[in-house]
């Protein structure tokens, strides 16, 4: 069941990414990164109510675990947009969004002490082979040893760290949670989403003086993003609560693929050989975690 909805979830991040792109070359970091938490929050909370009805309530009250992980989850996933948005515009949308994906192995050592998840071998090779593939697509080798210079390559990597950060929070609020797993999943990112809407609208309003200026920035475009983000958050949100994230998130590198399109036909951007190899690293990966896992 976690396969089909993390390949799910990939597909609307693929989109999302590259609508937001769009949207920050228009409007900016600030608002490309509100986008996604405020235009989605409406559809997560049909979903919530859906998952209320279906599968039961979840107990919140007094859960200093939960509203602890939930809120860093929040924050951390502010963070990890804004620095992968960054890496767009100091190198490529294919660069930045390739580099984010570092996250799948620093989800698994991130996890490790925290979630007490277990890894077979086989998904251990897998990660690392993904992160070596994306490695390989973004580093210039001629330029290797001036790499921790390369702004883009930093911001990637702290994307990816963040968005870890996001992954194996987002599980540890939804298991602190008694009930029905899906139902945790679904109230932590609606509480994820509507926190990250009153910190980034607020910053927004202040800076702008303006109270409805959230909305009057490319509001179909936004509203694009919001809904495909809000579909994308679900899938990874379910998929963190059934599995270990670090599984997840290398599955979710399948995401590679429509990368490469948006990159290539989207935004005019060619892709080296050396790229494409790295791409077959990282779908290598991923058929190499799916073997390992399902039984």
């Amino acid at each position: 069941m976690w396969i089909f909805i993390t390949l799910f979830a990939a597909g609307c991040q693929s989109v999302r990414t590259a609508y937001q792109n769009t949207l920050a070359r228009e409007t900016g970091f600030l608002h490309a990164t509100m986008s996604r938490s405020l235009f989605g929050l409406p559809l997560v909370s049909v979903y919530l109510v859906a998952c209320w009805q279906l599968f039961g309530w979840v107990s919140v009250d007094n859960n200093l675990r939960f509203w602890v992980a939930a809120s860093i989850c929040a924050i951390a996933q502010i963070m990890a947009t804004y620095f992968m948005l960054r890496a767009f515009q100091s190198g490529s949308f294919a660069l930045g969004t390739l580099l984010a994906k570092t996250e799948a192995v620093l989800a698994a050592l991130i996890g490790l002490p925290l979630l007490h998840y277990t890894l077979t071998i086989g998904s251990w090779i897998g990660i690392f082979l993904g992160v070596l593939g994306a490695v390989v697509m973004s580093v210039k080798w001629k330029n290797i040893k001036q790499a921790h210079k390369d702004i883009s390559l930093l911001l990637g990597l702290a994307s990816g760290f963040c968005f870890a950060v996001t992954s194996v929070t987002a599980s540890m609020a939804s298991h602190s949670l008694s009930g029905s797993l899906i139902t945790g999943a679904g109230v932590t990112l609606w509480y994820v989403l509507a926190l990250q809407s009153i910190i980034l609208c607020g910053v927004q309003i202040y800076r702008s003086k303006d109270l409805l200026a959230p909305f009057k920035n490319e509001l179909a475009l936004s509203c694009k993003v919001g809904v495909l983000s809000s579909l994308g958050s679900i899938g990874w949100f379910t998929g963190f609560a059934l599995v270990n994230p670090a599984l997840v998130k290398t599955l979710g590198q399948i995401e590679i693929i429509g990368t490469l399109y948006y990159s290539k036909v989207r935004f005019a951007e060619k892709m080296t050989k050396q790229q494409w190899i790295g791409g077959a690293m990282i779908v290598m990966s991923v058929i190499l975690v799916v073997v390992s896992t399902v039984k």
